[in-house]
C-alpha cells in the first residue's frame, strides 16, 4: 500500500524518534543527541544513538540506521503498511483510504507545489527586472541584496492586477489551481480574481523540505493598511503550524544546539547573515502550540528574541502563556530582550554578530520573565496589593500539565515570595496533628515563612462540578456553539468599520471557539486588508451568502444590551472601549478555564484543603468577570 508523502511528514513531525525509540530502548541525553544500548545486538558500551533534528537512528554495533518506520519494521517485525499504521495510531493522524479519490488529492497536491514553485520563480524573475527598480533599492538600503535575495529567493509582485494571474495562465495552470494556492483574491461579489500580492516584496515560504507553499509580501507603499501580508490558509499552508525558515534553521539548531526565534522576515534574515542561521519566525501571527513543538525539535531551549519595547514585552507576555501548560522537565524558553527601540535587524547592522551575542548570552529563562511580569504589574506596598500580586503570579502555573514541572515552579516560586515577602508577611499557623492551629517552621512548598499544612479532606474525594448557576452562564459556554462575547467584538466591528483598522493586530490574534465567528472575523479581516472599510462596500461584502449566514448565527446569540452597542447610531468611541473591554475579558476566561482544568486534576490527584479552595477561587473569579460583563451592558 502506498501512502501520500504528506501524511509520512504528519507523522514523523508528530512523533519524535526518541518518543518512538525510547519505548524500546533506555536512553540517555548526550550533547544534542540521545544514546543508549543497541537494541539489535548485546553490549555494555552504548553504541546506539538518536538524533530529534534530523529524525533518525544509527546503530554503529550493527549498522542499521532509518526513521521511525524503519525502527519499528526492524524492531517490532512489521512490514511498512503495519508500521505506518501502528504509528499513525499513536500520533492520531488519520491515514487516508488510498483510493483513486485519495491518489487524485495526492496528484492535485504535487500540481499545487508546481502552481508556487512557478510564482515564486515569476517574482524572483520580476524584482532583477525593470518593475522591481524600487524593491531592489529597498532591500539594498536594508542590507538585503545579493546573498540574501539568492539564499532567501526574494522576490517583487509587480502592481499589475493580473501579472501573476496572465503568467501562470501562459503557464497551462488554470484559474481553479491558481485560487487554490492562495495566489489570487476571489469570491462570490467579485467578477474577475486578481493577484493577491501587487507592489510587494516577496518572501517565500518554504516547508520542511524546502519546498516554497506559500508567500509573504511587503508593501512598498505606506498607505495600504495591511503592511504585510501572507497567504490564505490552503492545502499546503497552515501558517500556525510552520516557520518562517524553518527548513534552512533545523541543521543549524542541530550544529549550534540552539534555536532562535524573531518577529519578522527581515530579522530573520539580517540574524542569519550575521551569522546565526538557526533562526526563524512565526507566520505573522502570536507564537503557536505547534510552532513551540517545532521549536522544540529543534532545541530543548529557544531564545525568543524581541524588542525591548512595550511591545516586544506584550510579545513575550504571550509567548509564556502558550508555553507554560506544555513544559516539561528539559523544555522550556528564554528570552533576550534587545535595546529599546531596536529590532534584531538594527541591531545586527549596527553591531553585528557579537552586538547580537551580547544580547542572546544575557537572555533569562522563563521562570525569570514570568516573575518579572508580574511584579512590575503594580506597586506592592499594601497587605491588599501584595495578596493579589501572588494571586497572579500564581494563576498562572496551574496550566502547567506535567506535574514534576509545576511542583518545580510552585516551589521556586514560594521560595521567591518568601524573601521578597519575608521583612513584612507574618508568620502564619499552620494545622496540628489534634487539628489545632500552631506556629511552627515552613513546610516545603510553602509560601516562605510559617506554610499551611495541607491534609487531605475526606469529603473531596474528585474533580468538583461547577455550579448550575455557573455550569448555564456565557462564560462556561465555550465549545457549546458560538460565544455570546466573540459575537459582540465581530458584530461591533462590522458595525462601526471605521474601528477595524484599530485593533486588527488584536482581531487577528484572537482565540475563538465557534465556527461562525473563525468565517465572520476572515472576512472582516479580508476586507481590510483590501481597504473595503467603508459601511456602505463593508456591508456589500458581508452579503456573501456564508458570510451572511455566519453573521445571523453571531447575531442570534447576542442580547438586548449588546445589540443597543451594534446600532450605527451608536457613539463609536463608546463601542471601542466596550470591544477592547471584551476584549480582555476573553483573554482573562480563557485563561480561568485552562486554570479550572487544571485546578479539578489537581484536586482529583491529591485531594487538599488547598487544592478545594483554588478551585472555589477560580470559580469566583469566572463568575466576576460574568457579572463585570453584566453591568457594563446594562
Amino acid at each position: 500500500m502506498k501512502f501520500p508523502p504528506s501524511i509520512l511528514e504528519e507523522i514523523k513531525a508528530r512523533l519524535p524518534v526518541s518518543a518512538v525509540v525510547g519505548k524500546r530502548v533506555r536512553l540517555a541525553k548526550a550533547g544534542r543527541e540521545w544514546k543508549g544500548l543497541s537494541p539489535f545486538n548485546a553490549e555494555k558500551t552504548p553504541s546506539f544513538f538518536v538524533n530529534d533534528q534530523k529524525g533518525s537512528f544509527f546503530d554503529f554495533s550493527s549498522g542499521k540506521n532509518g526513521d521511525i518506520f524503519k525502527f519499528v519494521m526492524e524492531t517490532e517485525g512489521l512490514s511498512f503498511p503495519e508500521a505506518v499504521e501502528k504509528l499513525a495510531s499513536e500520533a492520531g493522524v488519520t491515514l487516508p483510504r488510498m483510493s483513486q479519490e485519495a491518489q487524485v488529492q495526492e496528484e492535485r497536491r504535487k500540481g499545487l507545489h508546481e502552481v508556487v514553485e512557478i510564482a515564486a520563480r515569476f517574482f524572483e524573475a520580476e524584482l532583477t527586472g525593470e518593475r522591481g527598480g524600487a524593491a531592489r533599492r529597498y532591500l539594498a538600503s536594508r542590507g538585503l541584496d545579493g546573498e540574501a535575495r539568492t539564499r532567501f529567493r526574494l522576490g517583487y509582485g509587480p502592481a499589475d492586477r493580473f501579472a501573476l494571474r496572465d503568467h501562470l495562465a501562459a503557464k497551462g495552470v488554470g484559474a481553479e489551481l491558481m485560487m487554490e494556492a492562495g495566489l489570487l483574491v476571489h469570491g462570490e461579489e467579485i467578477a474577475v480574481p486578481y493577484d493577491r500580492f501587487r507592489d510587494r516584496i516577496m518572501f517565500p515560504i518554504h516547508d520542511s523540505r524546502g519546498r516554497p507553499i506559500a508567500f509573504g509580501g511587503r508593501a512598498m507603499s505606506s498607505e495600504v493598511a495591511a503592511k504585510y501580508l501572507n497567504s490564505p490558509e490552503t492545502p499546503l499552508f497552515h501558517k500556525g503550524s510552520l516557520l518562517f525558515n524553518h527548513h534552512n534553521a533545523r541543521k543549524a539548531a542541530h550544529d549550534t544546539g540552539q534555536a532562535i526565534v524573531v518577529e519578522g522576515y527581515v530579522d530573520v534574515i539580517a540574524m542569519s547573515l550575521s551569522g546565526f542561521p538557526q533562526t526563524v519566525a512565526p507566520l505573522g501571527t502570536a507564537l503557536t502550540e505547534d510552532q513551540l513543538t517545532l521549536l522544540w525539535r529543534m532545541a530543548d531551549e529557544p531564545v525568543i528574541c524581541l524588542d525591548g519595547d512595550k511591545a516586544g514585552r506584550k510579545a513575550a507576555s504571550r509567548a509564556i502563556d502558550i508555553a507554560l501548560p506544555l513544559l516539561e522537565p528539559g523544555k522550556s524558553l528564554s528570552f533576550a530582550l534587545l535595546p529599546d527601540g531596536q529590532d534584531p535587524d538594527d541591531l545586527a547592522r549596527s553591531g553585528g554578530k557579537a552586538a547580537i551575542a551580547e544580547v542572546l548570552q544575557a537572555a533569562r529563562p522563563l521562570v525569570d520573565m514570568l516573575w518579572t511580569r508580574e511584579v512590575e504589574a503594580g506597586p506592592l506596598d499594601t497587605p491588599e496589593r501584595r495578596a493579589a500580586f501572588e494571586r497572579r503570579l500564581k494563576e498562572p502555573l496551574g496550566q502547567i500539565r506535567d506535574e514534576t514541572t509545576r511542583r518545580h515552579y510552585r516551589r521556586e516560586m514560594d521560595e521567591r515570595l518568601g524573601q521578597l515577602f519575608a521583612s513584612t508577611a507574618p508568620a502564619r499557623p499552620e494545622r496540628g496533628r489534634d487539628g489545632g492551629y500552631q506556629r511552627g517552621r515552613g513546610q516545603a512548598g510553602g509560601a516562605g515563612r510559617g506554610g499551611f499544612r495541607q491534609n487531605p479532606t475526606p469529603w473531596a474525594t474528585g474533580p468538583l462540578k461547577a455550579s448550575s448557576q455557573l455550569t448555564r452562564s456565557k462564560i462556561m459556554a465555550q465549545g457549546r456553539g458560538e460565544d455570546t462575547r466573540e459575537a459582540f467584538i465581530l458584530l461591533a466591528l462590522a458595525s462601526h468599520p471605521g474601528l477595524i483598522l484599530r485593533c486588527v493586530d488584536e482581531i487577528a490574534e484572537l482565540s475563538l471557539d465557534g465556527s461562525a465567528a473563525e468565517r465572520f472575523r476572515q472576512a472582516l479581516l479580508d476586507a481590510a486588508m483590501e481597504g473595503v472599510l467603508d459601511e456602505a462596500a463593508l456591508a456589500n461584502r458581508l452579503e456573501q451568502p456564508r458570510v451572511r449566514e455566519a453573521q445571523s448565527l453571531l447575531m442570534a446569540v447576542t442580547g438586548p444590551a449588546e445589540r443597543r452597542k451594534l446600532a450605527q447610531a451608536a457613539d463609536p468611541e463608546s463601542v471601542f472601549d466596550s470591544i477592547r473591554q471584551a476584549i480582555v475579558l476573553h483573554h482573562r476566561a480563557r485563561t480561568l478555564h485552562s486554570e479550572l482544568k487544571a485546578a479539578e486534576r489537581a484536586l482529583a490527584d491529591e485531594a487538599t484543603e488547598a487544592n478545594f479552595a483554588w478551585i472555589k477561587d477560580v470559580k469566583a473569579r469566572l463568575e466576576t468577570i460574568e457579572g463585570t460583563e453584566a453591568m457594563s451592558g446594562d
